[in-house]
């Protein structure tokens, strides 16, 4: 969200001097498909989410943070260009929409779960759609669904539905680290559904996916990422993730075929970059290097490789927590 933008873009000031060609975005050239493109649209200046579509290859759907409204917008990965908008209806105004996955049977979740004081919102939202056929702008009927969480009211931007089961899982938005929460088998649209947390989250996450056969799950943040084996829901860390260096990173994805994690920033022109997947055909199955988050309790070089990230947040810490302050008053 626009919070971290100053921060960020103070610290590349000192960040840049520190890093090296490896951290530049990862592109052959050529910019297509899952080698990585840039978001043209005008209208798409804080791309908070990411998914790649069931139905159509190539296609990643993606939306804006906040002050926008119920638009999700097809990009075609080959040209950067979008292909349709669509407006989901039967909904009320949307406030902080943060994430976007697909689930079983082609359906897109929204995840209107935003909440930059931690308790403001009383409740939140999901938002359910199917995955539209035709490539065209359009208007659909989604359902939505109130969420509560059972231990209070917290600021959440990662959703995830796993591609198997169908079940909803939601990542609250910690500097010191998370919990995942899992939702009820099946989400109510009448009622008030509640998610419990089940596991700890080493990360200040940003946003998560699914590996497309439901045994990974990848976690970004803003400076590094994690993976974990799903393992039914006990979570079990594997590895870091190599995650770019971008302005503002807040969505990931895997590609529809599972090679590759796409990961994308807010901000016009914004770019979304591909790097192998853990255990994908076009990387290992082991950790990949270059990759880390402050939370992760690693070393190695690729510690190394991001010292400049380090002397970022001490440099811009201040300037940071001024702001959250700001914000609270």
């Amino acid at each position: 969200m626009r919070r971290f933008l100053a921060f960020l873009g103070a610290g590349f000031l000192v960040g840049a001097l520190a890093l090296p060609a490896a951290a530049a975005p990862a592109d052959d050239g050529d910019g297509k498909g899952d080698k990585g493109f840039t978001i043209t649209d005008s209208r798409i200046t804080e791309s908070s989410g990411l998914a790649a579509s069931h139905l159509h290859p190539g296609i990643y759907w993606t939306h804006n943070d906040s002050d926008d409204g119920p638009y999700l917008y097809a990009i075609d990965s080959a040209t950067g260009k979008t292909v349709a908008t669509v407006t989901f209806s039967g909904v009320g105004r949307p406030r902080d929409v943060e994430a976007i996955s697909i689930g079983p049977h082609n359906e897109i979740y929204v995840g209107d779960i935003g909440d930059n004081l931690d308790g403001t919102w009383p409740h939140v939202w999901i938002y359910r759609l199917p995955e539209p056929k035709v490539l065209k702008d359009q208007t659909i009927r989604a359902t939505q669904y109130v969420v509560k969480y059972s231990n209070g009211a917290r600021n959440a931007e990662s959703l995830v539905v796993h591609p198997r089961t169908g079940r909803v899982y939601i990542i609250d938005k910690k500097e010191d680290g998370g919990h995942l929460f899992e939702g009820p088998a099946t989400l109510s649209a009448s009622g008030t559904n509640y998610f419990k947390p089940i596991a700890a989250v080493d990360l200040w996450a940003t946003d998560a996916a699914f590996s497309p056969d439901g045994e990974q799950l990848a976690v970004r943040g803003y400076l590094g990422g994690i993976y974990y084996d799903w393992n039914g829901g006990r979570i079990k860390r594997e590895g870091r993730l190599d995650v770019p260096l971008q302005g503002q990173g807040e969505s990931v994805s895997y590609s529809a075929d599972g090679t590759k994690l796409m990961y994308g920033s807010e901000g016009t022109d914004s770019p979304v970059q591909a790097e192998d997947a853990p255990g994908g055909t076009s990387g290992s199955s082991k950790s990949p290097s270059g990759g880390g988050s402050s939370a992760s309790g690693e070393s190695g070089s690729g510690d190394k490789v991001k010292v400049g990230v380090v002397a970022v947040v001490v440099v811009c810490g201040a300037l940071f927590g001024l702001r959250r302050l700001t914000r609270r008053s």
